[in-house]
């Protein structure tokens, strides 16, 4: 099908008409119990374009007159259909809240932006959210218990706490720029996360800019985000733990960068 001339030739349309639309509006919502297919629909184009940012159940009753439970099972088929992924909050200190009234959604793949609004360019501003929802995508594929953490001072994008401890094991700070390489006090927010979890070691995503970086006591690793998906998707499917320094110089040797 992928060698497909016609698809080749228009791949957003067959993303969005055969299989988007397929999965959102005909195949799945039956067992679901979903019988208004357009309130579903616009949920999802809501959740979608704004992939990457915090949404509440309030936030999005209020926009959509839609009541919280038809959201939450809304989501829930959006979820079994792969469509999306939520992602819970947890504070400064790693703890999760009683009340998940904040959360984020991500797309499960990034080319589904491009299909369902429009390409997306280089300067765009929605690249941003683009790049974090990526790098995200990678880790679906995982079992590995993610969250983000925002507090009032700052927030840290992928935060993943070890199931056996309760506690942070790993933070990344997503970035869609080189500044941070140089301009430290722009990441006090992963810096503040990482001392109050006593987590030595995290990684900030570039564009370009690779290698090792020590930060108020904290070794940062920053790396190109296209390389850290690659890596980060190449060892989830061999089944192996990312290996920061070893794994990552190796590929950056080769390809050069």
């Amino acid at each position: 099908m992928i060698f497909s001339k016609e698809i080749q030739l228009d791949p957003g349309r067959f993303i969005k008409n055969d299989i988007i639309d397929k999965v959102l509006l005909r195949d799945l919502p039956s067992l679901y119990g979903i019988n208004d297919i357009q309130e579903l629909n616009s949920l999802f184009l809501t959740l979608a374009f704004n992939t990457a940012s915090e949404v509440s159940l309030d936030s999005l009753s209020q926009g959509s007159g839609l009541a919280k439970n038809t959201i939450k099972k809304y989501i829930e088929y959006l979820e079994a259909a792969f469509l999306l992924k939520t992602i819970q909050r947890v504070d400064k200190t790693a703890k999760r809240f009683k009340r998940a009234n904040y959360f984020k959604t991500y797309l499960t793949n990034t080319s589904m932006w491009s299909a369902l609004f429009s390409p997306v360019l280089e300067n765009d501003e929605t690249l941003r959210a683009l790049v974090e929802t990526a790098v995200y995508s990678q880790w679906f594929h995982s079992d590995k218990e993610l969250h983000y953490a925002r507090w009032k001072e700052g927030e840290v994008d992928i935060v993943e706490l070890n199931k056996r401890k309760q506690k942070a094991d790993m933070a990344i700070e997503v970035k869609w720029s080189d500044r941070n390489f140089s301009k430290f006090d722009e990441i006090d927010s992963i810096w503040s996360f990482c001392e109050s979890n006593k987590i030595k070691q995290c990684m900030v995503t570039t564009i370009t800019k690779n290698g090792w970086r020590n930060v108020n006591k904290l070794d940062v690793y920053f790396i190109p985000a296209s390389l850290y998906c690659y890596v980060l998707g190449h060892n989830i499917i061999e089944s192996k733990g990312f290996d920061i320094e070893k794994k990552s110089n190796k590929l950056v040797t080769e390809n050069n960068i």
